[in-house]
């Protein structure tokens, strides 16, 4: 060959080279300052955890991989977690136990560098969240002191427990801050608002429907009114909400009648809610919002105490209300159907007395569960299912479901279409033809995904907090990408 032939080649052989260096050196420099990067860090993050980062490769079966939250120099934790594009680190079965085992003996305090999401939460005065449970801090406090949980005012219980998570977040990123509070990192507190990738509204709005939506004494607007009035005010005057007119706020509104004063005017913003029933599409939807699991009411069965397939004498279950309106009605016609059936148990039922005692022993003792539409498409009568290792079956068209993007909801729950349920003997003969082997493999998985659905403070990996902040981070792109093009055409002043 002549030299000229030699040249071109070595030549391009050098540029090659060189190229793949830099590449390779313009990744590293991403992740190691992505703090002062042009990508947003939750974008950022998304993306080497997408498989374009040079610690995880895509598609491969078993890499060994760094978590990407709870890292910091002194509390590292490895683990062997297949992945593949798009996938929560949460999905994985043994995830949860690898975790938390290294999580409890090596972890301190969470890296702000490291984080999976960064958010600003407004200080907003106490009437808006823990003075709706009667707190009052001293002079200039702000916040209840997390250290110690025997100090932090309680959530009232019954059903105003099952749309607790507006509580439940705040005591999280409130601890993120607290070096002796052991949680995971998914979600890091940060006190400047330019470097959040979520501004977080702390607004108690469940429960101030639950306790205050309607007018006392001599009262002409009810506290909750005034307070979604008061918060409408507010966020309005806010240079976070001027930025990109709210649409990087995070509202929690699970009760289907919070916030009703107030949606309207709100809904640029995403919303943590129950499903979408009682809202307009323009307002709530998928694109932009987190649907959240209730905070079930019955107690967890622990999984050495869960009762097989033979120990469960009861074939169907279904305890409370009947008679609903809208598309609750079809449980009126389900209960005429079924309430003389053999091994079924379909009843009236409330929370008075030993009424939530009684539901959840007769799920423990139930094979499958009912979990019928009501006066919205989804309850907490799902998510006590759940904890309870009894199979939901799903009568519910329009229902949606939490994180549904990294669960799939057909591993251990059956799915009946309204239609054919109320068609007479199909829906018995459907789960009279499950056998033991196939309802054995449900009831593990409900055994295994349980924990996805367990608020709690602290937080752990993989609970319900740490799902709903996961999920969050997975929304936080889609909402980038609305705001620069909307800002395609803006022209400064």
């Amino acid at each position: 060959m002549s030299e000229k032939g030699i040249f071109p080649s070595r030549f391009l052989f050098y540029i090659i080279t060189i190229s793949m260096f830099l590449l390779l050196l313009s990744s590293v420099f991403l992740l190691q300052f992505g703090k002062t990067s042009l990508i947003p860090r939750s974008v950022l993050k998304l993306i080497l955890l997408n498989g374009t980062s040079v610690y995880l490769k895509p598609n491969v079966k078993n890499e060994k991989i760094k978590l990407p939250f709870l890292s910091s120099e002194s509390s590292q934790v490895d683990a062997q977690l297949p992945m593949k594009n798009g996938e929560s680190s949460c999905q994985k079965s043994s995830y949860g136990k690898k975790m938390y085992n290294s999580w409890q003996q090596k972890f301190k305090s969470c890296n702000t560098n490291q984080d999976l999401l960064r958010v600003y939460m407004y200080d907003l005065p106490f009437e808006f969240h823990f003075g709706l449970l009667g707190w009052k801090g001293k002079s200039n406090q702000m916040w209840p002191d997390v250290n110690d949980p025997s100090r932090i005012p309680s959530y009232p219980g019954g059903l105003n427990l099952q749309h607790s998570m507006e509580y439940w977040l705040t005591l999280d990123l409130l601890s993120s801050n607290t070096p002796n509070v052991v949680r995971p990192c998914a979600a890091i507190r940060v006190k400047n608002s330019s470097q959040a990738d979520v501004i977080f509204v702390p607004f108690f709005s469940s429960l101030s429907y639950n306790r205050h939506s309607k007018l006392q004494g001599k009262e002409k607007v009810s506290v909750n009114e005034m307070l979604q009035n008061k918060l409408v005010q507010f966020l309005n005057m806010q240079d976070e909400w001027k930025r990109f007119g709210g649409k990087d706020h995070l509202i929690v509104a699970h009760h289907p009648n919070s916030m009703l004063d107030a949606r309207g005017k709100l809904g640029s913003a995403m919303f943590v809610l129950s499903d979408f029933g009682r809202y307009p599409t323009e307002i709530a939807n998928l694109e932009k919002d987190i649907i959240a699991p209730y905070r079930h009411v019955v107690r967890t069965i622990p999984g050495a105490d869960s009762a097989p397939f033979d120990k469960r004498p009861i074939l169907v279950f279904f305890q409370g209300a009947i008679y609903r309106k809208d598309g609750g009605a079809i449980r009126q016609e389900l209960y005429y159907l079924l309430k003389d059936e053999k091994d079924v148990h379909f009843a009236f039922g409330t929370i008075q007395g030993n009424g939530v005692n009684q539901a959840g022993q007769g799920m423990a003792s139930s094979k499958f569960c009912l979990n019928i539409a009501g006066d919205t498409p989804s309850s907490n009568r799902l998510f006590d299912a759940i904890v309870s290792h009894c199979v939901p079956v799903i009568i519910s068209d329009e229902i949606e479901l939490p994180f549904e993007d990294v669960i799939d909801y057909s591993e251990f729950c059956i799915f009946v279409r309204a239609s054919d349920s109320v068609k007479k003997g199909y829906l018995l003969n459907l789960l009279r033809g499950i056998k033991r082997d196939q309802w054995t493999k449900m009831w593990e998985k409900l055994k295994e995904i349980v924990r996805h659905f367990q608020y709690q403070y602290p937080s752990q990996p993989c609970d319900a907090v740490d799902m709903i902040w996961e999920a969050l981070a997975r929304k936080v792109s889609s909402v980038r990408f609305r705001i620069h093009r909307e800002n395609r055409y803006h022209r400064s002043e």
